[in-house]
């Protein structure tokens, strides 16, 4: 059928055309004609409701109830390791896009900072949450957020989607 070269990359070419195509549809097909501002989805009621549940479950013995964190977060304990952060607008989690927050959420601080020897007690959650849910929960987080820091993460992102390369 597809004997010739040209015809493979033609048919290649194709479906990696369509790969692209339905990765750009899913990725902003829930903002049409809207500038994008990362991948959390802190006004869909269904994520937002599936986040909490993993925030109650996995993330609020350390970083709090409320999102407050532990105390004394910005020192270092006697162990050498900093105390949870808040998640909240006084914490520093609406400072990094999405793509960051997932990747330290999904593979830990040390590996998703590039710092190996960095020691914290944060587990990376990549063997015991789904990707799905680890989006859930941090569009939870951000949807706890008042409006202005919302709009600060939301620039955020845009500055980071302009850095990539086109």
């Amino acid at each position: 059928m597809l004997r010739s070269p040209s015809r493979r990359r033609a048919a290649a070419g194709l479906a990696l055309a369509a790969a692209v195509a339905a990765l750009v549809w899913w990725r902003f097909a829930d903002s049409p004609g809207a500038v994008p501002t990362g991948v959390l989805r802190p006004d869909d009621p269904v994520v937002l409701k599936r986040g909490e549940q993993v925030y109650r479950a996995q993330c609020a013995s350390c970083h709090g109830a409320d999102l407050q964190g532990q105390a004394n977060w910005r020192e270092r304990g006697a162990d050498g390791r900093l105390p949870a952060p808040p998640h909240d607008e006084g914490g520093h989690t609406w400072h990094h896009p999405d793509d960051v927050l997932i990747r330290i959420t999904k593979e830990g601080v040390a590996k998703a900072v590039g710092m190996p020897d960095y020691a914290t007690n944060m587990p990376a959650f990549g063997d015991s949450l789904s990707d799905a849910d680890i989006v859930a929960v941090l569009s939870w987080i951000k949807s706890q957020w008042p409006p202005e820091t919302r709009r600060h993460h939301d620039d955020i992102n845009r500055q980071a989607q302009q850095r990539l390369p086109r």
